[in-house]
């Protein structure tokens, strides 16, 4: 997967929202005002990398079988991995894990937050707007 997929597949979440707010290089993808993925424009080493949210539990195995997924620099190392986008990891795996990640965001929300999320999601949410 290279950024540009990336960051189409990212901005196909339903209610994802796309900003920069560290700065002119790094791309946040977030739900309910929640960051779910970032990924900075400047490749390290000329290679393109993305952090998602994980469970500590899947985070390690996911470590042990990729060497393109790892603990980043960045981030919390217990609920954050990084993914390089060109490496031995899938593109689907890579799409798994962003919607994992999007999943992790939105379990940590109020369940009143959740269930709005949820109804956003709904084919019918729209519909009653009208």
């Amino acid at each position: 997967m290279n950024i540009e997929e990336y960051r189409e597949y990212c901005l196909s979440i339903k209610g994802a929202t796309e900003c920069m707010p560290f700065d002119e290089f790094t791309l946040v993808y977030k739900v309910m005002d929640k960051m779910f993925s970032f990924a900075p424009l400047n490749p390290k080493e000329g290679r393109f990398w993305a952090d998602v949210k994980c469970d500590p539990n899947k985070s390690a195995e996911l470590i042990e079988h990729y060497e393109g997924i790892y603990f980043g620099p960045y981030t919390d190392k217990k609920y954050w991995i990084t993914i390089h986008l060109e490496s031995d990891v899938p593109d689907a795996l890579i799409k798994e894990l962003i919607n994992h990640s999007v999943d992790e965001v939105i379990k940590k929300l109020s369940k009143k937050k959740q269930k709005e999320y949820q109804e956003y999601l709904s084919p019918h949410y729209n519909d009653s707007k009208n």
